[in-house]
C-alpha cells in the first residue's frame, strides 16, 4: 500500500470539518474514514482500521487528547496527527509528549496536512505491520460504510449492529426501504463474517415465478421435469460454507417459506427428482422492505419461518431521517459523476443544498444519486435548485390526491366517490406492480398480495394490457 492509498481516520465531532477533510483527503489519494467521538474512533483503531489518525483536542465527552493517550495504549506505533482552533505552543508540547507525531492548528492548511501526513507514513516503524494486531478482512469493509452511507449517527448504530453480529453464525433480517442500501450492509456481514472466503449468493425472491422457485433454491435433476436435460444445482448448493441472501423475502410464496424452513433446520434438502438428501452448510440473510411480524399478523408471512429467521435484526431508517447523510452522499455522487463525465462541477450552491436536505427522498440513496447525476450533467460551475429535478412525495402520501377540481361535488354520493376513487387508485397499483415486475402477472399479484384468479379479472375489469403496462396501464 503506498502513502497516498493509507487509510486516514478524522475524528472530529464537527461534521462540517469531517466533510471538507474527507473531500480534501480523498482528492489526494488518501482513504479517509471518519469517527464524530471518541469512543467510536477507539472502536476503529481497536479494530486495526486506519494507518494514521488526524485526531481534534476539543471535543465533548473523551477530548482529543484523552484519545491520543488511549490510542497509544492500544497500538504504540499509530501515527497521530493533532488539530485544533485553539492552537498554541503549550497545546502543541504537550500533545508530543502524550505520544502525538505531529501538531496542527485550525484552519487546516491542504499543503501543511497531505505533507505532514505523508512525513508520518514514511516515518512508521518497519515492523509495525508485524506489532499491531491483524483485523479481520471483513473490518475494512464495515468501515467502508460510513463512505458509502453517509456519516450519521444511524450509520453508526449499523455498524456497530454488523460489527456485533458479523462473526457469529446468526440469520439477520435487514429491513429498510426501498434504495436504503440493503445488500451494502448484507456484503458488509459477509465480508466481516468466518464465512467471508466462501460465496455470498443473492436471490430475488420477487423475481422468481413461483412455480420455479423450488428449482431456483434446490435444484434438480436431469429428466426431473419437461425441459430439464441436465441437473442443475439450486441456490442452497452454490452458497456452501457461506451465505446466502434472500432478497425481498416477503414475495416468497408461502409454500417455498416451509420448504426454506425445513432446509435451514434439517441443514439438508432434496432436489427436484433426487432421491439422495443434500447436506448444507449456509448462513442466511434476508432484506425485505415490510415489517415481516405484520406479515405474520396477516398471515402472508410464515409464523415459524419468521422466529427462524429473526434472530437478529437491523433497521435501516429512511433518508429522510438521515439528513446529515444527504450532502455527503451528494458530494459523493458529484465527484464520481465529474469523473464519469469528464466534468469538473465544483458543487452545490447553498441554495442546492438546501434544497436537498430538505427534501423527503422516497426513493432514497437511489433516487437521490439518479437526481445528482442529472444536475451534474446539466450544470457547468455550481449546481443550483433548478438543475435539481425528481419527485418529492412522502411514501405516506396516496397514490392519487384527492383534489377539489377532481371531484364532482354536485349531487354525487360521497359512496360514489369513494368508489370512483378506489378504482383508480387500484388500477394504478396494479399497473404499477406489473412495470415493476417486467409484466409477470404472477409476480405482480404476489407483489400485491392478491391471487393471480383476482389479478386476471381485474386486469380483464379495467382493460390493463401487458404490454401497455410501462404507459401507466392506459386502455389499448
Amino acid at each position: 500500500m503506498t502513502a497516498q492509498e493509507a487509510r486516514i481516520l478524522i475524528v472530529d465531532d464537527e461534521k462540517d470539518v469531517c466533510d471538507i477533510l474527507f473531500r480534501m483527503l480523498k482528492k489526494h489519494g488518501f482513504r479517509p474514514i471518519v469517527a464524530n467521538d471518541g469512543e467510536k474512533a477507539l472502536e476503529m483503531i481497536r479494530m486495526g482500521m486506519p494507518e494514521i489518525v488526524l485526531l481534534d483536542v476539543m471535543m465533548p465527552g473523551m477530548d482529543g487528547m484523552e484519545v491520543l493517550k488511549r490510542s497509544k495504549k492500544l497500538n504504540p506505533w499509530l501515527p497521530v496527527l493533532m488539530f485544533t482552533a485553539f492552537g498554541g505552543i503549550d497545546g502543541a508540547v504537550q500533545a508530543i509528549k502524550e505520544g502525538a507525531d505531529d501538531y496542527l492548528s485550525k484552519p487546516v492548511d491542504t499543503g501543511e496536512l497531505v505533507d505532514k501526513l505523508r512525513r508520518a507514513l514514511r516515518n512508521r516503524p518497519v515492523a509495525q505491520e508485524d506489532r499491531q494486531p491483524s483485523a479481520p478482512s471483513g473490518d475494512a469493509t464495515i468501515m467502508q460504510l460510513h463512505e458509502m452511507m453517509g456519516p450519521s449517527d444511524a450509520i453508526s448504530r449499523i455498524i456497530s449492529e454488523i460489527t456485533l453480529v458479523a462473526r457469529s453464525n446468526f440469520s439477520v433480517v435487514i429491513q429498510g426501504e426501498t434504495g436504503t442500501g440493503k445488500e451494502l450492509v448484507a456484503r458488509a456481514i459477509h465480508q466481516a463474517s468466518l464465512r467471508c472466503q466462501a460465496p455470498l449468493i443473492p436471490v430475488d425472491c420477487g423475481a422468481i415465478p413461483e412455480t420455479l422457485f423450488e428449482s431456483e433454491l434446490f435444484g434438480h435433476e436431469k429428466g426431473a421435469f419437461t425441459g430439464a436435460t441436465a441437473a442443475k444445482p439450486g441456490k442452497f448448493e452454490l452458497a456452501q460454507s457461506g451465505t446466502l441472501l434472500l432478497d425481498e423475502i416477503e414475495n416468497m410464496p408461502l409454500g417455498s417459506q416451509i420448504k426454506i424452513l425445513r432446509a435451514t433446520q434439517e441443514r439438508n434438502f432434496y432436489r427436484i427428482g433426487g432421491r439422495k438428501p443434500v447436506t448444507v452448510d449456509v448462513r442466511l440473510l434476508v432484506a425485505t422492505h415490510e415489517d415481516l411480524s405484520a406479515a405474520v399478523r396477516a398471515g402472508t408471512f410464515s409464523r415459524d419461518l419468521f422466529y427462524r429467521l429473526s434472530e437478529f435484526t437491523i433497521v435501516i431508517p429512511p433518508l429522510r431521517e438521515r439528513k446529515e447523510d444527504v450532502i455527503h452522499l451528494s458530494n459523493r455522487f458529484l465527484q464520481a459523476t465529474n469523473v464519469e463525465l469528464g466534468k469538473d462541477v465544483r458543487g452545490f450552491s447553498e441554495a442546492a443544498r438546501q434544497v436537498l436536505s430538505n427534501s423527503n427522498w422516497p426513493g432514497n440513496v437511489r433516487q437521490l444519486r439518479s437526481a445528482v447525476r442529472s444536475a451534474v450533467l446539466r450544470a457547468e460551475e455550481w449546481i443550483n435548485p433548478e438543475h435539481l429535478v425528481f419527485e418529492d412525495s412522502t411514501p405516506d402520501d396516496p397514490l392519487v390526491r384527492l383534489e377539489a377540481s377532481d371531484l364532482d361535488l354536485n349531487g354525487t354520493s360521497l359512496r360514489e366517490l369513494v368508489r370512483r376513487k378506489t378504482t383508480e387508485v387500484e388500477r394504478q397499483a396494479i399497473s404499477a406492480a406489473l412495470r415493476k415486475t417486467g409484466g409477470n402477472k404472477a409476480k405482480a399479484a404476489r407483489l400485491l398480495q392478491i391471487d393471480y384468479t383476482t389479478m386476471h379479472a381485474k386486469l380483464k375489469q379495467y382493460g390493463i394490457k401487458i404490454d401497455t403496462a410501462d404507459n401507466g396501464g392506459q386502455k389499448e
